[in-house]
């Protein structure tokens, strides 16, 4: 299959003759690349199990990860869902269009296949106007996980997309690279007590002040990936996602400590022959001495280090690396999806150092 890769100049006011091309290829059960303000989605028709079967397909994903439907307008949830509750209305409310995934009832209009066998369908209305125009255009909902292989880093960039998918997929639509760079926020608002699932942009802090409470990560979060016998609520529960082809470890601790214990390691590998990458920030990136070192960005500025985390992870596959060794992050605000998706791609391999208690 020869994959068509289609430019938007103006992202803002993205031509339709192109698009429209793209939307046929969508209504025709075909498969489509496209920009989100989180990542790149492979989108699909939400409503054809035959089409959501492509997607498992092309990405090599098990077919119990769930997909989320896009949306392009807030009445478009209706058919969609067999109920909407207060918690799901107030976070649509504040956050929507936006990088929000919201998990309803499902109607009997979405097939299985779309939502990995559950009765609960994750809905989101992206604020990109590529993607906005593109769902207007094709019609109907559009099934899009990220567009990447399954498991490895998504892709924020066209290039990523092409790197995973060329050859796979009918089109790719360049959009250029997007702004956020990592997934959608995942709150469950289908039980009594909303549930984050998968944390992002819009924090755990921003979700429970809309709704004058306390919103609650799911324990799969904290604790770790779910067992095998398990279904996964959400896309990101169960896999290993987001890893490159390296062996990637975390490490936790003061700051001293951490950059300390990274250049031991990152030294000992060095001389054993491996190739050897550092993440860090530019905080700290003239403390680095070994290895093909990286900064994600500036601590202050949590949205910088997210929007290059996945990059950064690609870039040391092109390079080749055979062990990364990176900084952690704070868990609060935007920190804690950074750290959630480092976490998934360490396959929670993470080094803690405890301080010595002296009496």
């Amino acid at each position: 299959m020869e994959t068509e890769r289609i430019y938007i100049e103006d992202k803002e006011h993205p031509e339709e003759a192109k698009l429209k091309r793209a939307a046929q290829i969508l209504k025709d059960g075909g498969l489509v690349a496209f920009p989100t303000e989180t990542v790149y989605g492979l989108g699909a028709n939400a409503l054809e199990e035959e089409a959501a079967k492509k997607i498992y397909e092309a990405k090599g994903r098990p077919s119990d990860n769930p997909l989320i439907a896009h949306i392009a307008d807030k009445e478009d949830l209706k058919p969609l869902v067999k109920q909407i509750s207060e918690a799901g209305v107030k976070l649509m409310e504040a956050f929507w269009p936006g990088p929000l995934t919201l998990i309803f009832p499902k109607s009997d209009l979405v097939p299985y296949g779309t939502t990995g066998g559950l009765d609960t369908v994750a809905v989101r209305m992206p604020n990109d106007p590529i993607a906005s125009a593109l769902i207007r255009l094709s019609g109907v909902p559009i099934a899009a996980p990220s567009a990447n292989t399954s498991g490895r880093p998504s892709p924020t960039t066209a290039d990523h997309v092409w790197q995973d998918m060329n050859g796979k997929i009918e089109m790719i639509i360049d959009g250029g690279a997007v702004g956020i760079g990592v997934e959608s926020t995942i709150i469950d608002v289908s039980g009594e007590e909303p549930m984050i699932l998968r944390p992002g942009a819009i924090t755990q802090e921003m979700a429970s002040k809309v709704l004058g409470q306390v919103v609650c990560l799911d324990p799969a979060i904290v604790s770790g990936p779910l067992k095998e016998d398990i279904k996964p609520k959400a896309p990101g529960m169960k896999y290993r996602h987001y890893a490159p082809k390296a062996s990637l470890t975390l490490v936790e601790g003061d700051t001293k400590d951490v950059i300390e214990t990274i250049n031991r390691l990152a030294k000992e590998k060095l001389k054993e022959g491996f190739q050897v990458g550092i993440i860090c920030t530019e905080e700290s990136r003239e403390s680095y001495r070994n290895g093909i070192i990286k900064s994600m960005g500036v601590r202050a500025k949590e949205d910088t280090i997210a929007h290059n985390l996945y990059g950064v992870l690609r870039e040391f596959d092109d390079l080749e690396a055979d062990f990364i060794y990176s900084e952690s992050f704070s868990k609060d605000h935007l920190g804690q999806a950074i750290m959630n998706r480092l976490t998934k791609a360490a396959g929670y391999h993470i080094v803690k150092i405890q301080k010595e208690e002296t009496l």
